[in-house]
């Protein structure tokens, strides 16, 4: 296969890029850092360094690939709101590497994927947009943002054969994940969480989420009545 993958160069992304080298694909692995894209080129995989948030740089970038049969649209970020101060400037930030990279990657990669013969886009969200969590404002609107694109996706690529994946994984160990100040439960590796990635790829499931032990816990929680969980959510702020 023919393999686009952005934010390659650390975390999930790059563990991605690497096990599907190895397995034999033909791996573009884009990112911005240089150093990272260097260490993935020595590696023998291609590399491309790019800042997905310029819309005609990466459309014109894209445009020298022939085809791809499968793009996993992976860049983004974390960040989080600490009230009382709303910062908006964190707002954009988040949405724009979250969101706006997202759906320029989109609009660059489809012509692309439209010449395969099996084309295949799968988009990395989070199990955070399941719920309403603390402080987490612009990151679970970013990729509750991201979950719904990829659900309507599904729904008007249909004719056109292209599946669609929505990707949410739970706490990976990850540089970004290493950031954050607060107890991770069932936090995975990112070999782990490449493994359950490529699984579900392979079977083109509609929505791929790991650890499930987490996962389908968050899923059982969002059953709840909103009132119940906003007292739930109250509680874990005062913690």
């Amino acid at each position: 296969m023919k393999i686009v993958i952005t934010g390659a160069t650390s975390g999930i992304g790059r563990q991605l890029a690497m096990d599907y080298h190895a397995e034999g694909h033909e791996v573009w692995a884009l990112g911005r850092n240089v150093q990272a894209l260097e260490e993935l080129a020595a590696h023998g995989l291609s590399t491309g360094q790019l800042d997905l948030t310029d819309r005609d740089a990466a459309l014109a970038w894209f445009a020298r690939l022939d085809s791809v049969d499968l793009a996993i649209l992976n860049a983004g970020t974390c960040e989080y709101i600490d009230l009382p101060e709303f910062d908006s400037a964190l707002v954009q930030r988040v949405m724009r590497a979250n969101v706006e990279s997202t759906a320029i990657s989109i609009e660059a990669v489809l012509p692309l994927l439209r010449k395969s013969q099996s084309p295949h886009l799968a988009l990395v969200g989070s199990s955070a947009a399941y719920l309403p969590l603390p402080r987490a404002e612009a990151y679970g609107a970013s990729k509750a943002a991201i979950a719904y694109m990829a659900k309507t996706l599904r729904i008007d690529l249909h004719p056109e054969n292209i599946a669609v994946s929505l990707i949410c994984p739970g706490f990976v160990k990850t540089p970004l994940t290493d950031l954050n100040d607060f107890p991770m439960p069932f936090r995975i590796s990112v070999q782990q969480a490449s493994d359950y990635i490529r699984k579900g790829v392979m079977k083109k499931k509609a929505e791929i989420h790991f650890p499930k032990r987490f996962t389908w816990i968050l899923k059982l929680l969002s059953f709840l009545p909103g009132p119940l969980w906003t007292i739930i959510g109250r509680q874990m702020v005062r913690k």
